[in-house]
């Protein structure tokens, strides 16, 4: 999924999302998921805008599952390697991924 697209569209008539942010950050997703279900859109809007920079940056570092696969090693949490044809981040995307994930708290 592209996490970015989730809010606008859940407002186009969508039902749910198959999120790759979910993956680091479980709770923001839902929350705004369920805050937009309940009628809540203006606490939907604010959360879609605090995790739109992380899906940009993060997301936008390499194909899927790539930087979400090194995103979680950085965390500590054990999900393997990517498997050819995938290869992993380069030192620079990894460091790009790690300022990103200070930024938004995570590490």
């Amino acid at each position: 999924g592209d996490d970015s697209l989730t809010l606008p569209l859940m407002a186009l008539g969508a039902s749910g999302v198959v999120s790759v942010a979910g993956n680091i950050v479980p709770k923001e997703v839902k929350s705004m998921v369920t805050a937009f279900k309940s009628g809540d859109v203006a606490t939907a809007q604010k959360l879609h805008h605090k995790l739109f920079p992380l899906c940009r940056d993060m997301l936008g570092l390499s194909t899927n599952p790539i930087p979400v696969k090194a995103a979680m090693k950085m965390m500590g949490m054990d999900c393997g390697e990517v498997r050819l044809p995938l290869t992993a981040l380069t030192e620079s995307q990894l460091a790009e991924l790690k300022t990103t994930l200070q930024r938004f708290g995570l590490l």
